[in-house]
């Protein structure tokens, strides 16, 4: 909020200020005014005059309060935001330093990295992990999020994650007793799952299950990754997908969900390597048509409701009340709500799905 538009809401408060004084002190002399004598039909027609004019003046002092206040809190909130900023700036450097510096000590020990000199062994990519770091979350968050699908996988042997990132789920899977391995193309994610242990490899999805026999693999998952793909590549890496998979082994692909147009204008334009949304329509259709059966969506990550359009609960003597007026608020309040409902529904819906099935 500007310095003009603060000064001018100070005004509008001392203005409204004076007039509600005024019409006080009018309304304090008309009654002053009856003392000592029967007042008139005339005195009281004054008194209520000089009563509604003091009602007038005081609603337009306490609007213009209220305003005041919201004001002030709105500029006490951007002088700390302004405040915060270069708190803002220095946690992403020090989180991409300390990727950095992680890929650094992972290459020192790698005798046959191909990285060979500190100031190349930085690859641009671990940019893009610290950007998950900060804005996807860290990797217990992560990990006790996506052990959501680990049921999903129960009894089963040789899963694949593909775009397995910093490992949360695979080390999920690992806890249940899951044998399970992963892919991805970032170096520095690959680095930072290994460094927990964790069965990966840096590897295209497509020239990775263009080498592995058919029926070979008892599950695949990816979790945020099909954001990331061409549609073309998509289909090709179904169809290579439902080859290697066993008969009946399930298939869980999560991506965020473009219904919401809270996750749209959010989570999905936030990332800049994202290259086409995928609705839960289109998704479940390439499923089924690419040989898997029960395809389910499953929706997760729920807008809080403190972000979601506010309905009006009317009390429940005016929705009994028969005057025009009781009425005409009870008509509002119902398309209010109505219109909230319908806005809820196409925003504020949840942040992400995830297409499951199994292999026929």
């Amino acid at each position: 909020m500007t310095a003009e538009e603060l000064d001018r809401l100070d005004r509008e408060r001392r203005e409204a200020d004076a007039r509600y004084n005024a019409a006080l002190t009018a309304l304090d002399r008309t009654i002053v005014s009856l003392h000592g004598r029967e007042p008139s039909r005339d005195d009281v027609a004054r008194v209520g005059t000089a009563l509604l004019g003091f009602l007038q003046r005081i609603t337009a002092f306490v609007e213009s309060k209220d305003r005041q206040l919201v004001a002030d809190a709105i500029a006490r909130d951007e002088s700390i935001a302004k405040a915060l900023e270069p708190m803002a700036e220095l946690r992403t450097q020090i989180a991409v330093l300390r990727r950095k510096l992680e890929a650094i000590g992972t290459q020192s020990v790698n005798p046959q990295s191909e990285i060979r000199s500190p100031q190349s062994s930085v690859p641009d990519d671990v940019v893009y992990v610290a950007f998950e770091d900060q804005f996807r979350g860290s990797d217990a968050a992560l990990e006790e999020r996506l052990r959501a699908y680990v049921p999903l996988f129960s009894g089963c042997a040789d899963v694949l994650d593909i775009g397995c990132g910093r490992g949360e789920l695979l080390a999920a899977l690992k806890a249940a007793g899951v044998p399970a391995s992963g892919i991805d193309v970032n170096k520095s994610m690959v680095a930072a799952a290994r460094e927990r242990g964790l069965n990966v490899a840096r590897a295209d999805a497509l020239a990775y299950l263009g080498a592995l026999a058919d029926r070979s693999l008892g599950g695949l998952v990816a979790t945020q990754v099909i954001e990331h793909l061409e549609p073309a590549y998509l289909v090709r890496m179904l169809d290579a997908v439902a080859r290697t998979l066993r008969p009946g082994a399930p298939i869980a692909l999560e991506t965020i969900n473009p219904a919401c147009w809270l996750a749209f204008f959010s989570s999905y334009i936030r990332d800049f390597t994202h290259v086409r949304p995928v609705h839960p329509d289109t998704l479940q259709y390439l499923l089924r048509a690419s040989g898997f059966e029960r395809v389910t969506i499953r929706y997760s990550a729920p807008v809080p409701a403190q972000m979601k359009m506010q309905t009006i609960d009317l009390p429940a003597d005016v929705l009994a009340a028969a005057d025009a007026g009781s009425r005409t608020m009870v008509q509002l309040a119902h398309t209010l709500n109505a219109n909230a409902a319908i806005l809820n529904g196409l925003m504020f819906t949840h942040l992400d799905y995830a297409a499951i099935g199994y292999r026929m």
